[in-house]
């Protein structure tokens, strides 16, 4: 550091600095400058004599700390002033994670995913092949659901897993329906059979995901977030949860097949369409909501469905080795968003499809309502949509599975065949909540 820094000004005869590279450039109306022929003292350290005098320095006053070290009276002082501070912090924290929370719905996060304790380091190793392992790390995150149904407390039962250190457990939308109506209650039980309370954040019938909050879950361990994005068929994956009652039970399986178009409602008024990872894995009633997991140990899907003879369903039915996952995402985004507001977005267009048409030409419009994306984009009565940003679309199940596999603000091109002509529609996604 030069002395100008430290706050000495040049002495009254020291010339301003030159940069050793730079030729001296005189100033336009100043006098012919001619160099000094002494060179000022340098700035002295108060106490002190300038160099060439023979008196020394006066001794430091009684009691006082030599030059250089600090008195051994302070560093009390700076115990006592850290210990006190360290708790004013903990105090302001604590009232800033309070007014973060604090909003009309319990255990919302103003700042969602982002402002919770989620894990995503796959626990084991890519080279592991056991299930034991895998059941070893996701069972003490794996919980099961008890919710009033039909007026019978514990009447419904399900599964979930431990989203992050919190409180927050995911599970189904149609575990937890009757008493979110009812506003009847609900319990989390843990591996070890410990019963915690539990309140809905928010649910999503549309994707058929919810989210809970369970004051007591904070010490449960969160289980690992993965990507079904990057899974294969015939891929090895686990399931949780607890089928017809028994709590902690695994099964396994693999990935029967990717992006398959399944809806788990009974009619067209309460059916929750997804783009489903299918699986063999045994998942029966009760094992809804719990986590699909790859073998790394990573969650990949919410098991949300089974196929029956009459179709695929959230009932009472058996498993026949053909059960369906909600892709993580999916999970991710609706999670986000309900711990945020407290409730969940899909995308719509604003037009009414055919869902029973099954020839695999396509999605037949049925209606186009006014002042929605769809009539903006020009959409029609009639029209048939064959592909959704080039990608093939056979049925109206599909479309919508498409279209909700995006967000709202994205827009779309669809590929349309009017009057026996192939036209592309660019198509903006609107939102709605559910």
């Amino acid at each position: 550091m030069n002395d100008d820094a430290q706050g000495r000004e040049p002495g009254p005869t020291e010339p301003p600095a030159e940069s050793p590279d730079e030729p001296t450039q005189p100033y336009a109306t100043a006098p012919s400058w001619v160099p000094p022929t002494s060179q000022a003292p340098p700035g002295q350290w108060a106490g002190f004599p300038p160099p060439g005098t023979q008196s020394m320095p006066a001794p430091p006053a009684r009691h006082a700390s030599p030059a250089g070290r600090v008195p051994g009276w302070i560093w009390p002082v700076i115990a006592v002033l850290a210990l006190v501070l360290g708790v004013m912090g903990g105090v302001v924290g604590g009232a800033v994670y309070d007014q973060v929370t604090d909003n009309d719905t319990v255990g919302a996060v103003a700042s969602g995913l982002d402002g919770v304790d989620t894990v995503s380091t796959p626990p084991l190793a890519a080279d592991n092949g056991s299930v034991a392992a895998v059941a070893q790390e996701l069972l003490p995150s794996t919980v099961q659901i008890s919710a009033e149904y039909d007026g019978t407390k514990g009447g419904a039962t399900g599964s979930g897993f431990v989203l992050d250190r919190q409180g927050h457990v995911i599970t189904n939308n149609h575990v937890v329906a009757e008493a979110a109506a009812d506003d009847g209650p609900i319990e989390i039980v843990d591996q070890d059979g410990n019963r915690f309370e539990a309140t809905i954040v928010g649910r999503s019938p549309v994707y058929d995901l919810a989210v809970l909050y369970a004051e007591g879950a904070k010490g449960l361990k969160p289980a690992s977030l993965g990507a079904s994005q990057g899974l294969r068929v015939g891929e090895g994956v686990v399931a949780f949860g607890s089928p017809l009652g028994l709590s902690s039970t695994v099964t396994a399986g693999i990935v029967s097949a990717l992006h398959r178009p399944v809806t788990t409602g009974e009619s067209a008024d309460d059916s929750s369409y997804i783009n489903a990872v299918q699986t063999d894995a045994a998942i029966n009633p009760g094992n809804s909501g719990g986590p699909l997991v790859d073998l790394r140990g990573r969650v990949v899907g919410v098991n949300s469905a089974i196929a029956t003879t009459g179709g695929s369903s959230s009932g009472e039915s058996g498993n026949i080795g053909v059960g369906f996952a909600i892709p993580i995402e999916q999970v991710r985004i609706t999670a986000d968003q309900i711990l945020r507001t407290g409730e969940a977005r899909y995308p719509v267009i604003g037009a009414k499809v055919q869902t029973g048409r099954d020839d695999g030409t396509g999605a037949e419009i049925d209606e186009v309502l006014s002042g929605t994306p769809a009539e903006k984009s020009g959409l029609k009565k009639g029209d048939v949509v064959t592909a959704v940003d080039g990608e093939r679309v056979t049925d109206g199940i599909a479309l919508i599975v498409a279209i909700r596999a995006h967000q709202p603000g994205e827009t779309l091109e669809f590929t349309v065949e009017r009057g026996g002509e192939e036209q592309k529609v660019q198509v903006t996604l609107d939102s709605e909540v559910g």
